[in-house]
């Protein structure tokens, strides 16, 4: 699949609240949290689409100092397992290191197992969990670090991970 990720533009938000409902249901981000997010200074958020421009899945990030929090990623459910998420992950790790950000952090559902899988491929580790932090739910939260991602270890599990998946761009 021709995929591109370009940075998130207010015209984007509409495609972006459906995935969000496809992906949270009831207890997603609302447009206005969005429209916030893209006017804030920290915060970088990008969209990824298809090679008929269709945008199919986004992610998002604070940058604060030497660490950053991914937000959210997310992809439409028929687009999935198809790489997409991973590109959006690498997206983020290559603007941290552009902007010199040193560690990323993140919570994730503690039965997301495609995810946390993902994660734990470039390098995160569980470093403990959020009891009920899932509104919807009550569901846990795996918090999820990676070591300092400029240190020889990261960067060869990174670029171990982007030659094996060159076939994703």
């Amino acid at each position: 699949m021709n995929l591109s990720v370009k940075p998130m533009k207010k015209e984007d938000i509409k495609d972006v609240i459906a995935i969000e409902k496809s992906a949270y249901g009831e207890h997603h981000w609302s447009e206005e949290s969005f429209m916030s997010e893209l006017s804030n200074d920290l915060a970088k958020y990008y969209s990824a689409y298809d090679e008929n421009g269709k945008l199919i899945g986004y992610c998002g990030s604070w940058h604060i100092l030497e660490e950053a929090h991914i937000t959210n990623i997310a992809v439409l459910p028929e687009y999935r397992r198809k790489h997409i998420g991973e590109r959006l992950l690498r997206t983020v790790i290559d603007n941290c290191y552009k902007d010199m950000v040193k560690y990323i952090t993140l919570e994730v559902r503690v039965s997301n197992k495609p995810a946390i899988a993902l994660y734990e491929k470039y390098g995160f580790k569980s470093l403990g969990t959020r009891k009920g932090y899932y509104q919807d739910n009550n569901e846990d939260a795996l918090i999820m670090w990676t070591e300092n991602i400029f240190h020889k270890k990261f960067k060869t599990v990174y670029e171990k991970n982007i030659l094996k998946g060159e076939n994703i761009d």
